[in-house]
């Protein structure tokens, strides 16, 4: 039997409102091409954004508090959200000296996904270095002691009150949530879904006997990439069991699920087969097509299922 991943967290869902309907929230998202510009003046930065980069700091450096530039602004999705996924390359340099410390490859693979929050551990001011930074940019960074967590700076030969330069190259963002059009769909009997700011879903389940075959509707259809099974797919999912209040399985306290379509249940492979990166949508697995007569963890047997799946991106394969 193939199954859907195992769950990441269990979310009691609270809904309210009409099928489709979105909770008030703001999809603004700006920042300034420049903060701190004292400090960020003293660092200039050249090269090819595909590459690794080469800085001159005026030296020795020290920086009070976070600085950002935007040397590059990329024209792509926007990060939003310390959870959503993304491919950086990332160099830094001494405040001090000017010199190189460390960085990524710098070789062109996207298969090596990450998240803002996996980078905060350790460089505390990359979360507002980051945000609302976009696909294609690169960000030069002045990092003051404070943006970097408990021995971090030892570890990479700094003084304790030294400062360092990070130089982002953002690659590639995944969608924070679905972003596609809104779309109509009528189905008397069927779970109503909502929706909270950041995109979050709840499910209604209505009363009454549930459809015998598996049921997809496209609540928003994306303008990215289709799913065809060539490439894992990367989802936030809910999945609720008709009849029941709470979430069995959610990934939005998470990072998003990275699935492939022969490792999900064929109702929910059949639902993402075919769609859009960017779009919603909600599928309804009668037994047949989930998990049969065989319960499953907290999945009752003989039950169907309901699930809310948002299409975030497509992985790219890890080179040889």
């Amino acid at each position: 039997m193939r199954k859907i991943p195992a769950a990441l967290v269990v979310l009691g869902l609270v809904t309210v409102g009409l099928t489709g309907c979105s909770l008030p929230g703001s999809s603004d998202c700006s920042r300034p091409a420049v903060s701190n510009a004292d400090v960020m003046d003293l660092i200039d930065v050249t090269g090819d954004s595909g590459d690794q980069p080469e800085v001159d700091v005026y030296t020795p450096l020290h920086a009070s508090q976070l600085g950002y530039e935007d040397v590059v602004t990329g024209d792509g999705t926007a990060i939003t959200a310390q959870n959503q996924l993304m491919v950086i390359d990332v160099a830094l340099f001494s405040g001090a000296t000017g010199e190189p410390i460390v960085a990524t490859a710098y070789d062109g693979d996207l298969s090596t996904v990450s998240s803002p929050s996996q980078w905060t551990t350790n460089f505390v001011g990359f979360e507002e270095a980051l945000q609302c930074a976009t696909e294609g940019s690169r960000v030069a960074v002045a990092l003051s002691p404070g943006d970097m967590a408990d021995g971090v700076a030892e570890g990479f030969g700094l003084a304790e009150d030294d400062t360092a330069v990070a130089v982002i190259d953002v690659r590639k963002v995944y969608l924070a949530a679905a972003d596609g059009q809104n779309q109509f769909n009528s189905g008397f009997g069927l779970p109503s879904v909502v929706r909270a700011p950041d995109g979050r879903p709840g499910l209604i389940i209505p009363d009454g006997t549930p459809p015998e075959d598996v049921v997809v509707q496209t609540l928003k259809k994306g303008t990215g990439e289709t799913v065809t099974g060539d490439q894992p797919v990367r989802v936030h999912y809910t999945g609720v069991v008709w009849g029941e209040d709470e979430a069995f399985d959610s990934s939005w306290d998470g990072e998003p699920a990275s699935l492939t379509l022969d490792g999900v249940v064929p109702g929910f492979a059949q639902a993402l087969e075919g769609q859009t990166v960017g779009s919603q949508v909600m599928v309804v697995v009668p037994p047949d097509q989930g998990y049969g007569d065989q319960a499953q963890g907290a999945i009752p047997a003989d039950s169907t299922l309901v699930f809310v799946i948002d299409i975030l991106g497509l992985d790219v394969a890890a080179e040889e």
